[in-house]
Parts: C-alpha cells; structure tokens; sequence
C-alpha cells in the first residue's frame, strides 16, 4: 500500500468537500486516514496457512463444534463504509479440528477486506471447509451496514443475517436446525 498516494488522496476529498486539510483539527487527518486503511484491509496481506500456523490436529471427535459471536468490522466495497456484526461458526469434524483462537482469526483475514457480507460469509465458510474437510460447516453473519444507516434509506434498527453452509448443514435439516438453535441462545 502507497500511504503517500493515499494521504493526497484524502488531502483532494478534503479539499473537494470544502474543508482546509491546514487547519488544526485536520493537519494529521490524512496520515490518520492512510494509517486506518492499512489496517482496516490487511487482510489482502495475510495468508490463511500462516494463519492457520499448522493448528489443525487430527482428533476422532465427531459432534459439533460451535464458535459463535466473533465480533468483525469490515468496509463495504460499495460506498468504503463501516458494516459490523457477529459471525457464528459451526463444523463437524471428519477426524481434524483446529485450534479454536484460529477461527476468528480467519473472520478477521475476510473481514478486513472491501467486501460485501454474502461473499464474506462464503470466503469464511470455504476456508473451513477447505482446510478441515469435516462432515460439515455452518457459517452466520449478522451486520449493521453505515451504508443503510446513514445514508441512502437510512433505517438504523436494520440488520442483514447471510448464511453459507457445506456438508450436513446443507443436506440435514435436523443438523441445521440445532445450529441455528444453539446461535439464538444468549450468551453463558
């Protein structure tokens, strides 16, 4: 990433929407900004194997295994606003399992991305998928979109639900179901 390039950038909209990036409040803002976006997409940087770190452990475990409410923050690639939620995660595994703290290190490596929510649903999803090959995996976002909220239609309370779902998941509705009962509990 140019930080350069996109400081002028952020200098050119702040002159472009009539404010004087000179002034005291702004003087750093487009530093702040390139600094931002750095971070807010180092996902395109990481890699899912070195995420992965070599946590996938051969376990004859076979029920589901359930890590629900990671908390993500990504940019529509729409309009580069904020959209936020929780993602709910769900495999049965066919003799490996991962290394818990690896699952929302993997949300982060798609949420940190420009993305639309139904794509980064899927990603997540196939990664597991991919990586495990277990009997199945369940994927549930749940987002606030700035996008919808302050601007355009500007409803507030709305919130967007995706879900992406492989294996026994897809084919097993008694499976499915228990997923999305267990997700719809309240926290311990």
């Amino acid at each position: 990433m140019n930080s350069k390039k996109i400081e002028e950038s952020v200098i050119t909209i702040l002159n472009e929407i009539g404010e004087d990036y000179n002034r005291e409040g702004l003087e750093k803002t487009p530093h702040r900004v390139a600094k931002s976006y750095e971070f807010l997409t180092n996902g395109y940087k990481q890699d899912i194997e070195e995420v992965l770190n070599g946590a996938i452990f051969t376990e004859k475990y076979d029920e589901m295994v359930l890590v629900k409410n990671i908390d993500f923050y990504s940019l529509c690639e729409h309009h580069m606003l904020p959209f936020y939620g929780k993602v709910h995660l769900a495999y049965i595994p066919n003799g490996k399992i991962v290394g818990l703290s690896k699952i929302p290190r993997i949300v982060d490596v798609f949420s940190r991305r420009l993305q639309v929510q139904e794509r980064m649903t899927q990603q997540i999803s196939d990664t597991i998928n991919k990586y495990l090959e277990p009997q199945g995996v369940a994927v549930v976002s749940e987002a606030f979109h700035m996008c919808m909220m302050m601007r355009g239609v500007q409803k507030q309370n709305s919130s967007a639900t995706a879900s992406a779902m492989h294996g026994i998941f897809k084919d097993d509705a008694r499976t499915r179901t228990e997923f999305l009962n267990l997700i719809s509990h309240k926290n311990l």
